[in-house]
């Protein structure tokens, strides 16, 4: 069954190997005005977050504008390549979600229903009971399931290439004291999204990385994007940065280690432009029926002042400066942070080949909130 499973996601990654960069080329008289303002926003944030590099790609009527800062290989000098690949992380969560919503529409999974009907047995332990947490407060980060990489070494090159399969990591979840009961709060855990992983292999029969590519990749053409066959691939495939990460004073270059592991919180490599499309689709409902749609972009409050105000089912929602209704996720792992926002018909996409250590500090994240606000306020 297992050697099945893998065979089929070759042949569906086949579907949507990469081809030439879909990225065009902006005529003179499409390029936004705001160009050379963004160009100085994304310089200043390069400085101020003493990451090597970055590429900002905002897609708009049609076309995609691409700006680079910095450099994308320290030792040659030279800039983030076109259509750049990197690891988006944490985005990936946004398309896992967008797949259980669908087999919600499909009247497979019960956004309320109990995770122990669908994983009978599987969650329990201090940190969660399936027979209360719902398939929504998985979605949602409302389950109380502590976070799993709260309790995992990832501070040597060593303990990034130590492989950890998902049923390990949920374990080590599972096994803390949950945070709160399921439903009361918001509390950001990967955990929930190996959970949600596994709902979808449990009730479709093949693997998620399968089910995001046929559902979600094929679909929109995202001929850039893919899920790696991970542990046999941790190059990534096209043109792209190199990335580093800071161990101890020491910059190290871990742009062939593979920090996502496959797994269903942070596996995906993409572009800018591949992104952006993907949000532009899922904003405009070509992926999910109407109630489905409702249900995702349904909020409650994150108090959290690390991430926006509002989360839905694998959406964060924030009013911009200029008034506008964005949506996005963003996502940080060794190696790359990629951030932005999104609405129906314009989005941007910022990659910075560094997971800066001031990822932390409100100056930060106002910047990276100011230039996405930069983009799409014009």
């Amino acid at each position: 069954m297992r050697r099945f499973a893998m065979t089929a996601f070759l042949a569906v990654a086949a579907m949507v190997s990469p081809l030439a960069p879909t990225t065009s080329s902006a005529d003179p008289g499409s390029v936004p005005v705001h160009t050379e303002k963004l160009q100085e926003g994304l310089d200043a944030l390069v400085r101020g977050s003493l990451v090597p590099g970055a590429q900002l790609v905002l897609t708009e009527n049609g076309t995609d504008t691409q700006l680079n800062s910095g450099v994308g290989d320290l030792t040659t000098g030279t800039a983030f390549p076109d259509a750049a690949q990197v690891r988006i992380a944490s985005n990936t969560k946004t398309f896992v979600a967008t797949v259980v919503l669908q087999l919600v529409a499909e009247h497979r999974i019960e956004l309320d229903a109990p995770l122990e009907r669908y994983l009978p047995g599987q969650v329990h332990g201090p940190g969660g009971d399936g027979r209360l947490i719902t398939v929504r407060n998985l979605l949602q980060h409302t389950s109380g399931i502590p976070d799993y990489l709260d309790y995992v070494d990832l501070g040597s090159v060593e303990a990034l290439r130590r492989y950890r399969p998902a049923d390990e990591l949920i374990r080590i979840g599972l096994d803390q004291p949950s945070v709160f009961l399921p439903g009361s709060d918001f509390g950001y855990s990967n955990t929930n999204y190996l959970l949600a992983g596994k709902l979808i292999e449990e009730v479709t029969g093949s693997l998620v990385g399968i089910e995001v590519t046929r559902r979600v990749l094929v679909p929109l053409g995202l001929r850039n994007t893919y899920w790696p066959l991970f542990p046999v691939e941790n190059v990534i495939r096209q043109p792209h940065p190199r990335g580093y990460h800071n161990f101890g004073g020491t910059l190290v270059d871990i742009t062939d280690i593979d920090p996502g592991w496959g797994l269903s919180d942070g596996a995906l490599v993409s572009t800018g432009a591949d992104l952006n499309q993907f949000f532009m689709a899922l904003l405009s409902g070509r992926l999910l029926p109407p109630a489905e749609q409702a249900e995702m972009q349904r909020t409650v409050p994150t108090d959290d002042p690390r991430r926006p105000a509002e989360v839905g089912l694998g959406l964060f929602r924030r009013i911009n400066r200029c008034g506008i209704e964005t949506w996005s996720h963003g996502g940080a792992m060794n190696g790359f942070l990629v951030f932005g926002a999104a609405t129906a018909d314009r989005a941007v996409t910022v990659s910075t080949n560094q997971l800066t250590v001031l990822l932390t500090m409100g100056v930060f994240l106002g910047e990276m909130e100011d230039l996405v606000d930069t983009a799409l306020c014009g």
